[in-house]
């Protein structure tokens, strides 16, 4: 579907704790306007409405159907992902929603089906792999530059919610947990490196079953935990590497990397994938020291709200830029390979779980869907 257009209209629905860094994310982008945003919550809406700037709307639909949306997003917690989705999709406007596509992959493969029948571009976050760590990481194994890639480990640790949200109860019940809140990050950057994951095996376990909240700011003393919160897993991909997972909201600290891949020639580390810009840096068989890596697109200058959320948005301009013909990177059938990956190392297999689902890697990106003057409008 290829649209000819100076603008794409932008509308958020749900206005919580992530759409901050939305709303000034998304203003980075010449091609893109906020059309206006919704939630269930009246209060939230009219909070985000006036500390943005943008008209407030009584509904979905009222939103949909304001002159000139073209694109929602949806930014409500992971348990509505598949409520809220569903609803967007019916509205017939192309849907872009945060990670993770829905709270499990059995839930989430029909609304993928539906897009596709209905003739909509479906995306999903994460989109931290557009960023120019991802890229770089990317150019240097499509380039050889460690050799054949034999090996990945990623370790996905504690974000230490209970230290800094009020009420950090979502991460703990279904719908949450290390793999799918943190977790897409890793195995987006992961099949965008190497490709699809042919088979995942995994073994996982609840670590506290109490979790003490302690921010001065709480709204919730404590949370009982229903979930696994520790797993440990082996992903085999198509390609032919071995990937080892960890992921855990038990490891609280640690001197363990975010990603890094063992080759043939030498080791890539790749920084925090939650971050779009970070150093990449490789240290080849026989060299004395690590060296980082040129970036191979312009740094994103991602920058923080307040509430030190890195600023968000570049999933939504590259689905509007497929909206004219580009590639989908952040595609549904990417995101829905990474969720059923995150599914079975979330709940642990029982022997080799062989992936039902695979997807393109995406594309590697020029970064052209980037606003020129990102740097001057980039909020710190």
């Amino acid at each position: 579907m290829t649209v000819q257009k100076d603008r794409i209209g932008v509308g958020i629905v749900g206005c919580g704790n992530i759409s901050g860094a939305y709303f000034r994310g998304l203003e980075r982008f010449d091609g893109l306007r906020i059309v206006g945003c919704t939630d269930l919550s009246q209060e939230l809406a009219q909070a985000a409405g006036e500390r943005y700037g943008v008209p407030v709307f009584a509904s979905v639909e009222e939103l949909a159907a304001a002159e000139g949306v073209d694109i929602l997003v949806n930014l409500t917690p992971p348990l509505a992902h598949e409520s809220v989705t569903r609803a967007l999709l019916a509205t017939g406007k192309h849907v872009f929603t945060e990670k993770p596509l829905t709270a499990s992959f059995a839930t989430a493969a029909p609304l993928v089906a539906e897009a596709r029948e209905r003739g909509v571009l479906f995306g999903s976050a994460p989109d931290t792999f557009l960023g120019s760590a991802g890229q770089t990481a990317r150019a240097a194994v499509d380039e050889g530059l460690i050799g054949e890639v034999i090996g990945a480990s990623a370790f996905v640790t504690h974000s230490k919610a209970e230290l800094w949200h009020p009420d950090p109860t979502f991460l703990f019940i279904p719908g949450g947990g290390p793999a799918l809140d943190m977790g897409p990050y890793y195995i987006a950057a992961l099949v965008n490196l190497l490709g699809p994951v042919a088979s995942v095996s995994a073994r996982a376990r609840i670590g506290s079953t109490v979790r003490p909240v302690s921010t001065p700011e709480r709204r919730v003393e404590s949370i009982d935990v229903t979930i696994p919160t520790h797993a440990s897993a082996t992903l085999d991909f198509a390609s032919g590497a071995i990937g080892t997972v960890l992921a855990s909201f038990d490891v609280w600290d640690h001197n363990l990397p975010f990603i890094e891949l063992y080759g043939s020639k030498g080791t890539l580390s790749v920084p925090d994938p939650n971050n779009y810009d970070d150093a990449v840096r490789v240290r080849l068989h026989g060299e004395g020291e690590w060296r980082e890596l040129p970036p191979v697109i312009d740094g994103f200058t991602d920058g923080l709200l307040e509430e030190l959320l890195p600023l968000r948005g570049p999933g939504v301009a590259d689905l509007a830029a497929a909206l004219t013909g580009e590639p989908h990177r952040t595609s549904a059938d990417f995101a829905l390979h990474v969720l059923e990956v995150l599914d079975a190392i979330a709940n642990g297999t029982d022997g080799v779980h062989t992936l039902t689902t695979t997807c393109e890697r995406p594309a590697p990106s020029t970064g052209t869907w980037r606003s020129a003057s990102l740097e001057e409008t980039a909020i710190a």
